[in-house]
């Protein structure tokens, strides 16, 4: 080997490999490249779904299947499963939560707030919040400012609100669109993420494993990239949970009464507020 090849190789080691390009035609605002995003999402009506969840908080850890209903814009069914049947449902239909939790005979029905949801998820969201959370969306601050900018071929979108919160969104660009016009630019949200105004940080939500699912709706085949590892972090309260999708399956029919529920008979039912 040449002492020129040979310094050539140790510039390539020590300057590392060269970071992925930003789009040619990149969004120079905020806002616009935000609602390109949530129009590019909107086809994504209805997901019915099937999951392993792990959860970890300062009670321990717990895994397992849960079968998913989720429907635009807010209501919600999960199905936590053992192998002998569901061991605890919740639904929402928008206004009414229900939780029948077959582990301890109880039901608890009340208003749907973010308290209620988190009784079985351990996300303190609205359903609405936890329905884009769970369609490769995310829930957003109140911002005052929004700041974009590109780098290594996703954009950093950055709210600021006005009490000193801060939320960072990463969208990452498709290969085959960086050459694109930034309408047509599709893109996947990777990472948001919610500091508090010191700078600690409230919640994380990372997305990855991206897939297509088509919609059964459009006759030309087109459809829904949807990521199947989702994963929540709330560090102040030590809890992580993972989802990860076995199975999508985008925009079917909803059978009635799938985000509503009435008590069974030996159930313990107790009224629920917000507090």
């Amino acid at each position: 080997m040449t002492r020129i090849t040979l310094c050539a190789v140790a510039l390539t080691l020590m300057s590392g490999c060269p970071g992925r390009p930003c789009p040619t035609y990149p969004f120079n605002d905020a806002t616009s490249a935000l609602e390109s995003y949530r129009d590019m999402r909107r086809p994504a009506r209805v997901l019915r779904a099937e999951a392993r969840v792990d959860r970890r908080d300062p009670e321990g850890r717990i895994r397992g299947t849960v079968l998913m209903f989720i429907a635009r814009p807010d209501r919600v069914r999960f199905d936590a499963m053992t192998q002998f049947g569901p061991a605890a449902v919740l639904t929402s239909d928008g206004d009414r939560f229900a939780l029948m939790d077959l582990r301890e005979n109880r039901f608890y029905e009340g208003p749907t707030c973010p308290a209620n949801i988190e009784r079985l998820l351990g996300l303190r969201f609205s359903s609405t919040e936890v329905t884009r959370l769970l369609l490769g969306e995310t829930p957003r601050i109140e911002a005052e400012e929004r700041r974009i900018r590109c780098e290594g071929g996703s954009y950093h979108v950055e709210l600021l609100a006005e009490d000193g919160r801060r939320q960072e969104l990463v969208l990452e660009v498709r290969d085959q669109d960086l050459t694109a016009p930034p309408e047509s630019q599709r893109m996947r949200l990777k990472r948001s993420e919610v500091f508090s105004a010191d700078g600690q940080t409230e919640w994380r939500v990372t997305y990855d494993d991206y897939a297509f699912i088509a919609d059964p709706d459009d006759e030309a085949g087109r459809g829904v990239v949807l990521p199947f590892r989702v994963r929540f972090e709330d560090p102040s309260r030590d809890i992580d949970t993972l989802v990860r999708f076995s199975r999508i399956d985008l925009n079917v029919e909803i059978p009635a009464g799938a985000f509503r529920q009435e008590t069974r008979p030996g159930l313990e039912v107790h009224a629920v507020s917000c507090d």
